[in-house]
């Protein structure tokens, strides 16, 4: 458009905009409002310095249009008041000794363990804050990646399953790259992930990630030495990078003892509706428990850094391992309308850092061994 259109313009818009805010027409404010901005978009770079001037009347009617909206709206706002879904819950489960006659037809006795009731309450506490989380990270910009790793059968995926229920997935994404492709084998390590992080306002989930080169392969024999100690350096120097670039990195690592990994994998050999959650390399998990705490040790103690620190999470207990994570998460930031403290207190013997790791893993690994001999 010609400046002096432009100018024609602005008169047109004003006058309709007069009309729509004297009605408090809302909807049609919005498109009004939309209209004007798509036409300075289009302008701006067009123009001269001197003709931009000519676009300043626009920008103020945006500007009033703008606050226009936000008047009416706070004028309608109607008060939302939120039902309790934790009462919600516990009025599913009402306790009774007799079946009413008039229930009989079309209901059972059921009893329910008292603390899977008092696990339920807790979680649905929990999700509410993590609605609240991504809320807060969507409205302010922030960029959150949390990375899920551990032993195979540690509940990685129950937990990513309650992280994630309850979110908006249009501003939260769970990541689960399978096996490189030839392609990807010939490009730089770390290429495929980039286009997974999260951008403003996203919380993304990485199920396993980059630290598949410090775990599996290693142990597994399909990485080198050479490639390996140079993913121990660059990933320290890429996650820098990243939370230099506004990303907030939180990782978990999740811990399951060698009884209760074999218990699991049992359940999945046997269980129909588990079978999928089968891998080839799971058979070799329990033969080579011994170089996968060597892999832990090494990982942790070169990646457990100030910028991205490792949190490991025991998982022997599922329950309690998706209750202390949560909390954990929870507790790395400062949101508005948090629950009370009492609500979020994580369980020192659950989670703890990786450098508490570190000295765990210590006595139990044979520190003159090497994961490529």
């Amino acid at each position: 458009m010609s400046p002096e259109t432009l100018e024609a313009f602005h008169d047109e818009l004003r006058d309709n905009y007069k009309v729509l805010a004297k009605d408090g027409d809302i909807d049609n404010l919005r498109v009004l409002r939309n209209r004007l901005q798509t036409i300075l978009d289009a302008n701006i770079a067009k123009l001269s310095k001197r003709e931009n001037r000519k676009l300043d009347k626009l920008r103020k009617l945006l500007i009033e249009i703008d606050e226009t909206i936000e008047a009416v709206e706070l004028s309608t706002r109607e008060e939302i008041v939120l039902i309790d879904v934790i009462a919600k819950y516990k009025k599913k489960h009402k306790t009774l000794h007799i079946l009413p006659v008039d229930k009989k037809k079309t209901h059972v006795l059921n009893a329910i363990r008292k603390d899977e009731i008092s696990y339920e309450e807790g979680m649905i506490r929990l999700q509410i804050e993590i609605v609240k989380l991504q809320s807060y990270i969507q409205s302010t910009g922030k960029k959150c990646l949390i990375i899920f790793e551990g032993r195979d059968a540690a509940g990685k995926g129950g937990n990513i399953k309650r992280f994630t229920e309850s979110l908006n997935p249009r501003y939260s994404k769970v990541v689960a790259l399978m096996k490189p492709t030839e392609v990807e084998q010939g490009q730089w390590y770390f290429q495929r992930y980039l286009s997974h992080l999260p951008n403003a306002g996203e919380m993304i989930f990485f199920d396993r990630s980059w630290y598949n080169r410090a775990g599996v392969e290693p142990v597994m024999g399909f990485v080198g030495k050479r490639d390996y100690e140079k993913f121990i350096d660059d990933v320290v120097v890429l996650e820098k990078m990243l939370t230099r670039a506004g990303i907030k990195i939180i990782k978990f690592y999740f811990s399951v003892s060698k009884e209760e990994q074999a218990a699991r994998f049992h359940e999945r050999r046997t269980n129909p509706l588990k079978q999928y959650k089968l891998s080839p390399i799971d058979q070799f998990s329990q033969k080579l428990w011994d170089r996968y705490t060597l892999a832990e040790y090494l990982n942790f103690s070169q990646t457990h850094t100030e910028h991205a620190p490792w949190t490991i999470v025991k998982s022997d207990n599922k329950e309690m391992s998706r209750i202390n994570a949560i909390k954990y998460l929870l507790s790395q930031f400062d949101y508005p309308d948090k629950c009370d403290a009492k609500y979020l207190k994580i369980n020192d013997d659950i989670v703890f850092s990786g450098r508490e790791k570190v000295k765990m893993l210590a006595k139990e690994i044979d520190e003159t061994k090497s994961l490529f001999e």
